[in-house]
């Protein structure tokens, strides 16, 4: 199958720093192409990839100080990719709602994955205008605030399945992983570690946006001697920090789409405790690969919970349900659903511009 993948410029493919959906775009393409089929990724180009390459900006917009307007950028790609349609037997996208204009009056089976939050008032005229728009949520509570959507599936995200594995450390203390910001709530987990008495590790960014939070709100918090400061980890540090953890705390205060993190711990066979937003009851398996919770009180309940779970098991359901390649395994079953949904469509077409012969005429 010829198939266009369409990322943000925002990062490269994989992200240089920080950036969960070209992680996931990377895996799917990587996945893809390993199964035989023809990729395309249009992008930055810095991204580095086993598929083919069409790079619209040298260089990640993130990186690149001379962007003031992404949005433009973005659109010219679009066009680009519309110019170049007939090429690809499937287009996917990674691009919020920016492709539903355009691509709804060409011919090419695509769809959309909708990486983000969902609920902001803004964003109900965009799918009520657009609610023949196919799009694939990450999760089955990313989509509660749009039921208007032409919601085709959830497809959970995956990742490679020896990316991160577990490693024979003693457990030893709390995680924390990811950003420091005000939705992911690590206060609650310093104060859950200071209550249990155990000690909790942080690695996690700051961004720019977030730099007044960190300093007013969580670096005074730092200085308890339950918790140590590590700053952002890559892909190769994770087997390590997240196996010599007792458990992965995830005190989310946001309905985050999907969470990353979790099936990164449950890779190492770590549970995760993790408060009951957005897709955490669906990722999160109660009593088998962790605990959900609604307070602090209720997680540190779970901490003595703990030791009924099995970490070899916590992997086995990793490797059943959060796999890179059943990730893109459902993402081909979907191509092709929707392309024999618009085969017949597309033959009426045809149908319609073949010239008609009057008869009696030779």
């Amino acid at each position: 199958m010829r198939i266009a993948q369409v990322a943000p410029l925002t990062e490269a493919v994989p992200p240089k720093l920080y950036g969960g959906t070209e992680r996931v775009v990377y895996w799917i393409i990587e996945e893809l192409v390993a199964l035989g089929h023809d990729v395309t990724l249009f992008g930055s180009g810095d991204s580095c990839t086993s598929a083919k390459l069409e790079a619209f900006w040298p260089r990640a917009l993130r990186l690149d100080g001379s962007i003031r307007d992404p949005n433009a950028l973005h659109m010219a790609m679009l066009e680009q990719v519309r110019r170049q349609a007939d090429e690809f037997d499937f287009l996917h996208f990674h691009l919020d709602y920016y492709p539903f204009s355009l691509f709804a009056r060409q011919s090419t089976a695509y769809l959309t994955t909708l990486h983000g939050r969902l609920d902001l008032p803004e964003h109900q005229p965009v799918f009520d205008i657009f609610s023949s728009a196919p799009v694939v949520s990450i999760s089955n509570a990313q989509r509660r605030p749009l039921p208007q959507a032409r919601w085709i599936k959830t497809i959970h995200h995956g990742l490679p399945e020896n990316l991160i594995v577990p490693l024979p450390v003693k457990p030893s203390y709390f995680a924390f992983l990811g950003r420091i910001a005000p939705e992911k709530r690590v206060d609650r987990a310093i104060r859950i570690a200071e209550h249990c008495g155990i000690p909790l590790k942080i690695a996690a960014k700051v961004d720019r946006a977030d730099r007044d939070y960190y300093e007013e709100e969580i670096r005074p918090m730092l200085d308890s001697p339950y918790v140590e400061y590590i700053g952002e980890i890559g892909d190769k540090d994770k087997s390590s920090f997240l196996s010599g953890a007792i458990a992965l705390l995830v005190p989310i205060d946001w309905p985050e789409p999907f969470g990353l993190v979790m099936i990164e711990a449950m890779a190492c066979g770590t549970p995760v405790i993790a408060y009951n937003r957005g897709s955490v009851p669906e990722i999160v398996e109660e009593g088998l690969t962790g605990f959900v919770v609604e307070d602090e009180a209720g997680a540190i309940g779970a901490v003595d919970r703990l030791s009924h779970l099995s970490r070899a098991k916590i992997r086995q359901r990793f490797e059943e349900r959060f796999t890179a390649r059943r990730m893109a395994l459902d993402y081909l079953t979907t191509y092709r659903e929707l392309m024999d949904a618009a085969a017949p469509r597309l033959r009426l077409v045809a149908d319609q511009d073949v010239p008609q012969i009057a008869a009696g005429s030779a």
